[in-house]
């Protein structure tokens, strides 16, 4: 059984830090996209970020781009996301999402596999 469990996230203030992990079992995700996906109360699903299998292509949100980084290391079958400066529209439902194939892509329903989510909330 396929399963994706995120961590990482919390409480954070404004200009703070976080670094979210994916890790993955029942499944070999080294051949895989990954992809990084965020939800607000009340607001459409927002792609966040996404690594290609080899880690060689990242593709990032203009709302994120220069503030995160996506990355992975497939010998632990786990990716991470790490937030910086993180401000007040970053709080969201954040969920990791495994694509099946090894291109990258920024819409939700070309992924397969989707973690519970983990909670990142930005308050001072």
């Amino acid at each position: 059984q396929v399963q994706l469990v995120e961590s990482g996230g919390g409480l954070v203030q404004p200009g703070g830090s976080l670094r979210l992990s994916c890790a993955a079992s029942g499944h070999t995700f080294s051949s895989d996209a990954m992809g990084w996906f965020r939800q607000a109360p009340g607001e459409e699903r927002e792609f966040v970020a996404a690594i290609s299998w080899s880690g060689i292509t990242r593709v990032y949100a203009d709302s994120v781009r220069g503030r995160f980084t996506i990355s992975r290391d497939n010998a632990k079958n786990t990716v991470y996301l790490q937030m910086n400066s993180l401000n007040h529209e970053d709080k969201a439902v954040y969920y990791c999402a495994a694509r099946r194939i090894s291109m990258t892509s920024r819409e939700w329903v070309d992924y397969a596999d989707w973690g519970q989510g983990t909670q990142v909330t930005v308050s001072s």
